[in-house]
């Protein structure tokens, strides 16, 4: 138990600490989200991921354990998804729940978390940076696909996600790393800026999303979503890992990311495209909160599996 609250204590509070700050600072000034999800989206991710990728040596067999990860814990949590919300009876809500549990937020949650448990290591960071870059790619092309194609074509739907910055950093600071190009000093400075920036305005912007907020109706699919994100969802990923030969840092990574709250990015594509925005801010704020105690039971669990 003194090991779990100091786990509490030292990783998940600060992270909330920071979201509360931005939670007051949208009660008081009510910023706009838009204008503040668009400086994460296609500023500050971008360009910590650039960085992340720029500077550590990454194998092709880690991108390759992490890629094929990532798509069978996605494909098994779309299964559960439509099965459970088939069960439920959802109908024209399935999607949106079923994306709730693929969607996690590895981004302004997951860095933070990720950097605080192994306290900057960047073999640690560069796992979790490939998958927010995955999961970025996943979201803004699958995820808009899910609930645009009915309305706007399968074609304009699939295409939407060549106009993401985070794909194209991704690539270029792979592209760079691999071949060992330079960077001018006077484009890596700023770059560093950057990606400093990044973890710390996340998290505002998150906790501002969160003041946004409202609860209505729906609890029931709601607690079922959470319990499939925040518990079966480590479950499943604890299973792909231990028949993966992974292990150590990169499978206690891979763990603890499994574990992240539904993307608040889930809720601002329900929001722009008019498919029940409530009912998806709702998912995201109870996933949110939840995830205050799970995620610290799931990095406890890891140094049990793992070690570290």
């Amino acid at each position: 138990m003194g090991e779990f609250m100091i786990i509490f204590q030292s990783i998940i509070l600060p992270i909330f600490v920071i979201m509360t700050v931005g939670y007051v600072l949208q009660i008081k000034f009510q910023m706009n989200l838009q204008t503040l999800a668009k400086l994460n989206i296609y500023f500050l991710v971008p360009g910590f991921i650039f960085v992340q990728l720029y500077e550590t040596e990454i194998a092709a067999s880690l991108f390759g354990y992490v890629l094929l990860f990532f798509v069978l814990y996605c494909l098994l949590l779309y299964f559960l998804g439509e099965g459970i919300g088939r069960a439920l009876g959802l109908k024209e809500k399935k999607t949106t729940f079923t994306n709730s549990l693929m969607f996690f937020n590895s981004g302004n949650y997951g860095v933070p978390v990720n950097d605080l448990v192994f306290r900057g290591d960047p073999f640690a960071m560069s796992i979790q940076v490939i998958i927010l870059t995955f999961q970025n790619i996943f979201l803004f092309s699958y995820g808009i696909f899910s609930l645009q194609a009915a309305n706007i074509g399968r074609l304009r739907a699939a295409a939407g996600y060549f106009k993401m910055p985070v794909l194209y950093a991704m690539l270029l600071g792979v592209t760079l790393n691999y071949w060992n190009i330079g960077i001018p000093e006077f484009i890596w400075t700023p770059a560093n800026y950057v990606a400093d920036a990044m973890i710390a305005m996340a998290l505002i912007t998150l906790g501002a999303q969160v003041a946004q907020f409202k609860i209505t109706t729906h609890l029931t699919s709601i607690y079922w979503s959470i319990g499939a994100r925040l518990i079966i969802g480590p479950a499943v990923a604890l299973v792909i890992i231990w028949l993966l030969p992974v292990e150590g840092v990169m499978a206690q990574a891979l763990f603890i990311a499994s574990a992240m709250p539904t993307s608040v990015n889930s809720a601002i594509i329900a929001q722009e495209y008019k498919i029940h925005p409530e009912y998806a801010s709702q998912v995201v704020l109870f996933s949110t909160l939840f995830s205050a105690f799970t995620v610290s039971v799931v990095i406890y669990l890891s140094r049990i599996f793992f070690g570290g």
